[in-house]
């Protein structure tokens, strides 16, 4: 068993004023992402942040989510994060450990503990961030470590979104734009026939060549974990981000949607395809292995030459 410390990035909200809507903006109405200013995601909730310290007895082969229920059961019922399935599938535990975006039933305490010490940390004095930590430079042998060497594991609220309580992130924000380019097939309503009249089946099957274009897509789990990687969506960017582009990008990789055209053109605005900066941090650690920044820069260039035509 390890000793191990969470050091959670914890926050309360401050309470609402009777009538008075959260987050809207006192300059104007419009947000660059649609709708009101009430929905921009660059909106923060006002309240009481400090870090806390929780020390759990733990596997190494125990996951973060594993030694966060043991604090919610036994040390404080009061922490707040979210979770569902459980095993990588549904996306909704999605936090930075260790200020890298990932999930937190999928995280393995042998991955992320480090020893609480300076020594761990990079010549800027910094841990490092933006790269799993079992890699090869900055791997830790836990093992080969002392019995009684202090191990931590720093937890915070995904990047890029307003932090609702504790480890819960809003991701609504990245729902909307999602729901913005239409995630779902547009078919094209020709029903075929046979010399019969009777409806044809096999011209609605799609060859094995059609189906690899866009089957890893549609695997995506809207958890957020490339938005809260993207330093142009983090940052507070106007950028659609790259979890609707990715789901934009399973469509027009379908063979089957009839709405090709009109999904390029919904990706021309400024906050579009436009304004993605190719940084790639995005396919780092996606929990589904969709390599996300090389899908977004094929989408670009959809893009680019869908306008160059229109020139």
């Amino acid at each position: 068993m390890l000793s191990v410390t969470l050091r959670v990035a914890r926050f309360t909200p401050k309470p609402e004023r009777p009538g008075r809507r959260r987050g809207g903006s006192p300059f104007g109405s419009k947000s660059p992402f649609g709708g009101d200013g009430s929905e921009s995601r660059s909106n923060r909730v006002r309240g009481k942040r400090w870090s806390q310290d929780y020390t759990v007895l733990a596997h190494a082969d125990d996951s973060v989510l594993d030694c966060l229920l043991a604090v919610k059961r036994d040390q404080d019922p009061s922490l707040a994060f979210r979770y569902s399935c459980g095993h990588g599938m549904c996306g909704s535990d999605a936090v930075a450990i260790n200020g890298t975006p990932t999930l937190l039933c999928t995280a393995k305490v042998r991955d992320w503990a480090r020893p609480d010490s300076p020594e761990y940390a990079n010549e800027d004095g910094f841990r490092p961030t933006g790269e799993p930590l079992d890699s090869s430079e900055h791997a830790i042998d836990l093992d080969a470590l002392a019995p009684d060497t202090p191990l931590v594991i720093e937890l915070a609220a995904l990047p890029g979104f307003p932090t609702r309580r504790d480890l819960i992130a809003d991701i609504d924000p990245m729902l909307d734009q999602i729901r913005r380019l239409k995630p779902y097939l547009e078919a094209k309503n020709e029903l075929k026939t046979t010399a019969e009249g009777k409806v044809n089946v096999f011209e609605y099957l799609q060859h094995p060549d059609e189906l690899a274009r866009y089957e890893l897509l549609s695997n995506c789990i809207a958890c957020g974990v490339c938005e809260g990687s993207c330093p142009v969506y983090a940052g507070g960017e106007a950028f659609v981000g790259p979890a609707a582009m990715i789901m934009s990008s399973r469509f027009l990789n379908d063979s089957r949607d009839a709405a090709f055209q009109a999904r390029l053109t919904a990706l021309m605005g400024p906050d579009g395809s436009a304004a993605c900066q190719s940084v790639r941090a995005c396919s780092m650690h996606c929990p589904k292995g969709i390599d996300v920044g090389e899908e977004l820069w094929q989408t670009i260039q959809k893009v680019d030459a869908a306008k160059a035509q229109l020139q």
